[in-house]
């Protein structure tokens, strides 16, 4: 990161307070050379990312210090083990104070040891808390207490390489970057093409990121395989498709029969006793998911708040951990969401312009209130993310080749069927492919395209396949139809309704006008311009949205017989407007007052009952028709 916002800034290297100001923040986040992060992920196949991150976890152990100016004492302690390759530093949020947020916050240090023998010895020579009462559950989960420093059963003289790698690699390496950081950063860029850059270095998943999230994917294995020991569980979704940012959430597939499908050997005449299985698979997922919750809450350390969610269309486990900050999503038998992570993978993998690119899309949407947290009838990251996918296949020259293309090269060890009979065949290996696009559109030029192009889609006439790389006419009347690229018979974007369809056109027309009159060479001293103005913080009246054009009426019939003082709702702009409303809604009142008290005194005329004008009686309570 460092080496690209120092190439953004080679013209504006006379600012020396924007300098220093990224200085700061990069000093805060990182220690070592940021080129480390990049090609931490730089396997070409999504099996291999998967086990190089694996391998760390198995290699580490996480241990939580007063500070992290326990890391020199704790390498040196941890060097009687074996030899320690890096060491990450990060904070969790404590209870606040009015002392200061570092005396409230848990500040914890990630130990990767070079064998997975060295961090099971570091394990081995834990002992309990016998202060704290609990299930005695061991992890790889730790706390260095304060002491005495212990002897040592033999010295051991380390190298002056070994001492540097003691040192900690990261410090404070799980903190996202605040608004106002991210701001100056973007506006130090030269151009747009690089705030874009330095947007997906700055908010993206980093290296200590990761490394978390698969220490997490390590403790569920571990804590089932002692009864079922072929249960796997796989990270699926932007925690590992290369598009997560700081903070994202992890989600986690649980097979518990990994080898099912496996040769086993037919002379065996020794057979495992299993239990018989409910016939709905639904319950029987249901049931075992219940059960592992409880497993999760009552012994699993750092695990708390679970929450579970069997009613759902998919039956899932929410559950928070406390020592790594991380919210988690569990579920079980749901293979298509890894393949689909692994797709999205390999078009990163097939060219580096994807990932910015998507990035950037995906802060535009979070700033406007295109996408929630929550479920609901908005636009999600993932319908987002294949909007980008199926911009970058229909250009002139594509820079991504369409999903048939990937399918038509697979080989037979790519074929790849779910337990629903969901094929997820296509080529794993991006160099294999016989694809290499000519556009040498820049970053910037790119995101005005994505724009432009669904400022004019036909949302209500076409349909997105990426399996073709090209739109088809809509199967259905959904307001946005995109085609599941594994599970074709489904719409990704289903849960978007009308308004949010016209809100996202809006919304494009008005980035499209933003970048093209918010531009650095245009701006003035103090002016936001380029992604700046694109993120801008607007009031919800400052936004064009399309309630404006779908409201029913301005006033409604029932506030004009309320009462003066009640809030209407509507804020009337124009005085004359106004006036008028509230003269209606006097005349209004004073003439039902008038007809309310003629009522009653010929009530009292007629001992209870009303007279018409042609002298016939009708009882108070009975019905005209």
């Amino acid at each position: 990161m460092y080496k690209l916002c120092q190439t953004s800034w080679r013209r504006t290297q006379s600012c020396s307070a924007g300098f220093n100001l990224l200085c700061d923040v990069l000093k805060h986040t990182v220690r070592v050379t940021p080129a480390v992060r990049l090609a931490s992920d730089n396997g070409h196949t999504f099996d291999a990312m998967l086990a190089k991150r694996r391998a760390e976890a198995r290699r580490s152990i996480l241990v939580q210090v007063s500070s992290e100016r326990s890391s020199t004492e704790l390498s040196a302690y941890c060097a009687q083990f074996g030899t320690i390759v890096s060491s990450h530093h990060y904070r969790v949020g404590g209870t606040p104070s009015g002392s200061g947020e570092d005396e409230t916050d848990c500040h914890y240090i990630l130990v990767e040891f070079n064998a997975p023998e060295e961090a099971e010895t570091a394990m081995q020579s834990a002992v309990f808390n016998e202060e704290r009462p609990g299930v005695r559950a061991r992890s790889i989960f730790l706390w260095f207490r304060a002491g005495p420093k212990p002897q040592l059963a033999a010295k051991k003289t380390h190298s002056k390489s070994e001492v540097n790698r003691a040192k900690l690699s990261t410090v404070d390496g799980s903190r996202s970057i605040k608004d106002m950081e991210l701001k100056d950063l973007l506006l130090s860029a030269e151009s747009i093409r690089d705030q874009i850059k330095v947007l997906y270095e700055a908010t993206c998943l980093n290296d200590l990121g990761k490394r978390l999230r698969f220490l997490a994917v390590r403790q569920m294995e571990s804590s089932l395989q002692g009864i079922f020991p072929q249960a796997v569980a796989y990270p699926f979704g932007s925690s590992v498709n290369g598009y997560g940012k700081m903070g994202c959430d992890l989600d986690l597939v649980l097979d518990l029969d990994s080898e099912a499908g496996s040769q086993q050997n037919r002379d065996s005449r020794l057979v495992y006793h299993t239990k018989a299985s409910n016939i709905n698979e639904r319950s029987q997922i249901q049931r075992q998911l219940e059960a592992i919750g409880d497993v999760l809450q009552l012994f699993l350390p750092g695990v708390n708040s679970v929450r579970r969610i069997l009613k759902a269309r998919v039956p899932i486990i929410k559950y928070h951990h406390e020592h790594l900050d991380l919210e988690i999503d569990l579920t079980m038998n749901n293979m298509t969401g890894v393949h689909m992570s692994e797709l999205l993978y390999l078009f990163a993998q097939i060219d580096p312009r994807v990932q910015p690119l998507t990035c950037c899309v995906r802060k535009w949407a979070q700033s406007v209130g295109l996408t929630n947290q929550a479920p609901g009838y908005w636009i999600t990251n993932f319908s987002l993310t294949m909007l980008v996918m199926y911009f970058l296949q229909q250009l002139s020259d594509p820079i991504l080749p369409a999903i048939n293309k990937l399918t038509q090269s697979a080989t037979k060890a790519d074929l790849r069927i779910t337990a629903n009979h969901v094929s997820c065949s296509f080529l794993r290996d991006v160099s294999r492919l016989d694809f290499k696009t000519k556009n040498t559109a820049k970053l910037d030029e790119l995101l005005l395209q994505f724009f432009d192009f669904y400022a004019s889609f036909d949302f209500s006439q076409r349909a997105i396949s990426l399996n073709l790389g090209s739109s088809i006419l809509k199967p259905d009347h959904s307001p946005m139809y995109i085609v599941n690229p594994l599970e074709t018979t489904l719409n990704v974007s289903k849960n978007i309704n009308l308004e949010e369809t016209e809100l996202f056109r809006i919304q494009v027309r008005n980035a499209l006008w933003l970048l093209d009159t918010h531009d650095r060479s245009t701006r003035t001293s103090g002016d936001d311009w380029g992604l700046v103005s694109l993120f801008g913080n607007k009031t919800t009246k400052d936004r064009i949205t399309p309630q404006m054009f779908f409201t029913k009426r301005l006033v409604d019939v029932k506030d004009i017989f309320e009462d003066a003082a009640a809030d209407t709702g509507v804020d009337n702009r124009n005085r004359t407007v106004k006036q008028q409303v509230a003269s209606i809604q006097k005349a209004t009142r004073e003439q039902i007052s008038k007809l309310a008290k003629q009522s009653d005194s010929g009530l009292a005329n007629n001992g209870g009952s009303t007279s018409s004008g042609n002298g016939i009686k009708l009882k108070r309570k009975a019905k005209r028709r």
